[in-house]
């Protein structure tokens, strides 16, 4: 009876968090992408069964002003509009906490044919994978994972 509550428990947890993500219908409607306002990278480490916390990326600017967060952690962006994205990055120790003296900044251009079509969902990462780099390049994905896995 007790695993039928917990399997239940995370079924809600999960369902409720699918349910605050942008709906794609309202982004296409209103020709909007939208991206993820902070967003973490991790790899999971061969066999060892431990994950690898990867470096952090933050958007600190749009245009040179705040970008307006959504409950729900992302930006809207237009579409077919250019802009320059200000981030933050920095990398954390194994237990997740921030290394301070690897904060690093960057910008990210965005041109008229970055983003093809309204109400996707985008993920700037601080980097292409999440071990064995430093500094802050922030490569655009529609995934939150790495683009190139490190193993």
């Amino acid at each position: 009876m007790r695993l039928k509550l917990t399997m239940l428990a995370i079924w809600a947890i999960a369902l409720s968090g699918c349910q605050n993500l942008p709906n794609a219908k309202e982004g296409a409607n209103r020709n909007v992408v939208f991206l993820k306002a902070t967003h973490c990278l991790e790899e999971p480490v061969g066999d060892q069964d431990r994950i690898h916390f990867g470096p952090c990326l933050k958007i600190t600017d749009i245009n040179g002003e705040a970008p307006t967060v959504r409950s729900d952690g992302f930006i809207e962006l237009p579409v077919a509009r250019p802009v320059t994205i200000g981030t933050s990055c920095v990398y954390r120790h194994a237990d997740g906490t921030p290394i301070p003296a690897t904060v690093g900044t960057a910008e990210f251009q965005v041109n008229s044919t970055t983003f093809p079509e309204g109400g996707q969902r985008w993920y700037l990462h601080a980097h292409e994978q999440a071990r064995g780099v430093v500094g802050c390049q922030p490569t655009l994905s529609t995934s939150v994972f790495p683009t190139r896995k490190t193993d």
